[in-house]
């Protein structure tokens, strides 16, 4: 009987949210994966590391610092909407070393204020008032879809994340303005060797499923799922989503 040693899988949060996101995926995948996540450069505990927006160049270099310090040489990655910005620039920069990767709730476009509509506005509302109830109901309407937001099964996700979001200091601006900001990684897609699982939802509003199927065009070895889900597929489905994303981590 040999043993086995669980597989590392780099997993990164979505802004608002933080790692904890990923404690379904961990538990499920004890094991059989080792969830390494981070918290990403203006955010969490290191919301007030930066005093100007983050790019998500800045994150993805602070993120491969890490992993150096670490010293993984061949990991998987998961990233939810910001964190897929970073994977994706991850996976590009080292295609050798990426198993696969997952990228939920994400898309590889520059964000345009026409695309914000509504939401262009919010950075300058949190640097200016705080996560008040108005902006936090705002943020979870982005976060979450439709559905989530009014089904009963899910009302212990929603507190418990509405009670997080509340608790966000105005200082996570930064990090926003840099999402909010964001340039395009179109062209980087191709460069992406690992096989990639694309989650996206019809109810995703932040990343809407026709930038989901540019990341499935993009990526040669790329497969898609869709469902009736908002932005955070994992959280939102995470009976049907966190066994697949396992195994499509760990086919054992």
């Amino acid at each position: 009987m040999t043993n086995h040693t669980p597989a590392p899988v780099v997993c990164l949060h979505s802004l608002f949210l933080d790692p904890r996101m990923f404690d379904g995926l961990a538990s499920a995948g004890d094991g059989r994966i080792e969830v390494i996540a981070p918290e990403l450069l203006g955010q969490v505990s290191r919301v007030h590391d930066v005093r100007q927006t983050v790019t998500m160049d800045q994150v993805t270099d602070d993120v491969l610092r890490t992993i150096d310090e670490l010293g993984l040489e061949r990991f998987s990655l998961v990233g939810q909407s910001m964190g897929g910005d970073v994977a994706i620039r991850i996976a590009a920069r080292r295609p050798a070393a990426i198993e696969k990767i997952v990228l939920l709730g994400s898309s590889a476009r520059a964000q345009s204020q026409e695309d914000l509509g509504e939401f262009a506005t919010l950075p300058d509302r949190i640097q200016r008032e705080g996560f008040t109830p108005e902006i936090v109901d705002i943020v979870m309407t982005i976060m979450f879809g439709a559905s989530t937001l009014v089904d009963s099964d899910r009302l212990d996700i929603r507190e418990t994340w509405r009670s997080r979001i509340a608790e966000l200091s105005p200082d996570l601006v930064h990090a926003v303005r840099g999402v909010f900001e964001r340039e395009g990684c179109v062209d980087l897609l191709p460069s992406i060797k690992a096989p990639a699982l694309i989650v996206s939802g019809t109810e995703d509003l932040g990343r809407p499923p026709a930038w989901s199927d540019e990341l499935f065009d993009g990526i040669p070895d790329a497969r898609l799922l869709r469902h009736k889900h908002g932005h955070s597929p994992i959280l939102e489905l995470p009976e049907l989503v966190v066994p697949l994303v396992l195994q499509f981590l760990d086919p054992r």
